[in-house]
């Protein structure tokens, strides 16, 4: 005979939800960890008191002695590095995937033949197959370490491009060096030397299996406008009036290949040299009356458009046989108008491009 009990398929009151309750917590704080653990770990949080705060019972001690041997390590979790269903989004291919601005000494040798150690902010970047999920960063910065005591030169980057292309599987790869570079500087007139820096980047990127050497040098100068420079003048001889043309600090970024087959070193001051001769109103670094005296004389001499900067450029690194490709960026920072006057010049494939980084022209600015 069957005996049908309603009360079993309905739903429990409040009363009864809350009797059940009591009952459990009465049965929690009793219970040893073991028998909870058992029956259903979740009811450790009914207890009351240290015991429910303490569930699950982890040490809050560092352990100093603990090592991570080969067979530890096995078991960590590595998700970017995990099988392609862990992709998420489009299963497409990275150009780049990296670090940007790990730092470190760097030994740099001078033209002179001193030696330098200078901070160095590096990124480097591998390219990632469109089945991969991810790579180790920290394989980046472990692989340039191994060759961070060298002093520099483009084959020891060409080494740490080639271990880290190993250790990454991947099949392009890039290397950027940041640092700023410091050379002595005479004044124009008193004889005074001061150290000028200099933002300079070195490059070396590999892509389908042709390497390019790239140096980035930002040289910051005066331009005084040849217009403001013959209105002032008018002004002065026409109606006796004193004026004064406008000029403001400018920046120039030099970009330049280093041409293969060459032989020749492309030094960091013949870099330099080479901005300095095509506009040699570099601002200076001591100065007294009789210099700023000079340096107003030389922007007389020297007054430019933004578009003569740029070509005044071109024409110094199309004259070097070390130099290939090579692009020329002009800022000038206007003190007359609200907005900045800014040129592009490119000369071959490698820099050349239809579209700019909206802020492109932001990273120009330098400040004291």
């Amino acid at each position: 005979m069957n005996i049908l009990t309603p009360l079993i398929e309905r739903d429990p009151s409040r009363a009864e939800v809350e009797t059940a309750l009591e009952l459990l917590r009465n049965w929690a704080e009793t219970a040893s960890a073991e028998e909870l653990a058992d029956l259903d770990p979740r009811l450790a949080s009914l207890r009351s008191g240290p015991a429910a705060a303490s569930y699950p019972e982890l040490s809050r001690d560092y352990p100093e002695g603990f090592q991570a041997d080969h067979a530890y390590r096995a078991t960590l979790p590595d998700l970017q590095n995990g099988p392609a269903s862990l992709i998420r989004g489009e299963a497409a291919q990275i150009q780049h995937v990296g670090i940007s601005n790990f730092r470190l000494p760097i030994r740099y040798r001078t033209r002179d033949g001193a030696m330098l150690t200078l901070e160095t902010g590096v990124t480097g970047t591998v390219s990632l197959d469109a089945d991969k999920k991810g790579i180790n960063m920290s394989r980046i910065m472990r692989t340039f370490y191994r060759h961070a005591e060298r002093t520099f030169s483009f084959e020891v980057i060409e080494a740490a491009l080639d271990d880290y292309k190993t250790d990454l599987d991947s099949l392009d790869a890039r290397i950027q060096m940041r640092f700023r570079f410091p050379a002595k500087l005479r004044s124009l007139r008193s004889g005074l030397e001061g150290f000028q820096y200099y933002d300079i980047a070195l490059e070396l990127v590999e892509r389908a299996g042709v390497r390019r050497k790239m140096i980035h040098l930002d040289y910051v100068y005066s331009s005084t406008c040849p217009c403001s420079l013959e209105l002032s003048e008018h002004a002065r001889m026409t109606r006796g009036q004193l004026a004064t043309p406008h000029s403001q600090r400018s920046v120039a970024r030099l970009s330049v290949e280093i041409a293969a087959g060459t032989g020749d070193c492309l030094w960091f001051e013949d870099l330099i040299d080479m901005a300095r001769a095509a506009v040699p109103t570099e601002t200076q670094v001591m100065v007294k009356r009789e210099d700023e005296q000079a340096f107003a004389e030389l922007n007389a001499a020297n007054a430019i458009f933004v578009e003569d900067a740029a070509r005044l450029f071109c024409e110094q690194l199309r004259a070097d046989a070390r130099i290939g490709d090579f692009r020329v960026v002009a800022s000038h920072q206007e003190s007359l108008h609200s907005h900045d006057a800014v040129s592009v010049l490119t000369d071959g494939p490698t820099f050349a491009s239809e579209s700019l980084d909206p802020r492109f022209f932001e990273s120009l600015y330098h400040t004291g």
